[in-house]
C-alpha cells in the first residue's frame, strides 16, 4: 500500500518550519513522521500525517506550496543487517531509492522506513512477491 506524502519548500530562515506545523496544529491534523533536509538558503520538509488530503488543503489555503508523492512504509527486521537484507532485494528488484526515512516508532521486532522510489508501482511489486512486509495507513 501507498502512502501519500505531503512535501513543502521551506526558505532556511527562523520561524520558517514553525509556520506549517502551526497550521496542521491549528487544524488538529497529526504529523506522524518528518524528514528535514536543508541547504544554505532553503529546506524540503517531507512527512506523513493521519489525513494527507486535509493537510494539503489546509496548508495551501495557508500560503503553502504543497506537492503529493507516493512512498512505501516498509518494515525492516530491527538487528544488525536487516536493513542490508532489505536493500539486496531492492537492488536485485533494480530499483532506484530517492530517498529514505525512518517512522518514529518501532512495531515489536521491526522498525518501518519509508522509502521514495522512481518507480513506486514496479518496487512495491517486487517486495510484496518477495514477501517483504510493506505497511498500509491502518497498520500504523
Amino acid at each position: 500500500m501507498k502512502f501519500k506524502q505531503l512535501s513543502l519548500f521551506l526558505e532556511n530562515k527562523p520561524a520558517h518550519l514553525k509556520h506549517p506545523c502551526d497550521v496542521l496544529a491549528a487544524a488538529n491534523i497529526n504529523i506522524l513522521t518528518l524528514s528535514l533536509a536543508d541547504s544554505e538558503k532553503f529546506g524540503i520538509m517531507r512527512f506523513i500525517v493521519d489525513d494527507w488530503e486535509r493537510a494539503k488543503d489546509t496548508l495551501e489555503a495557508a500560503g503553502c506550496v504543497v506537492t503529493v508523492t507516493d512512498v512505501l512504509a516498509i518494515e525492516v527486521d530491527d538487528r544488525p543487517g536487516g536493513l542490508s537484507a532489505l536493500l539486496a532485494i531492492i537492488e536485485e528488484g533494480g530499483h532506484d531509492i530517492e530517498y529514505m526515512y525512518a517512522f518514529a516508532c518501532r512495531r515489536a521486532d521491526k522498525a518501518v522506513l519509508f522509502f521514495r522510489f522512481s518507480d513506486t508501482d514496479a518496487a512495491l511489486a517486487n517486495l510484496q512477491s518477495r514477501g517483504v512486509p510493506v505497511l498500509d495507513p491502518v497498520a500504523l
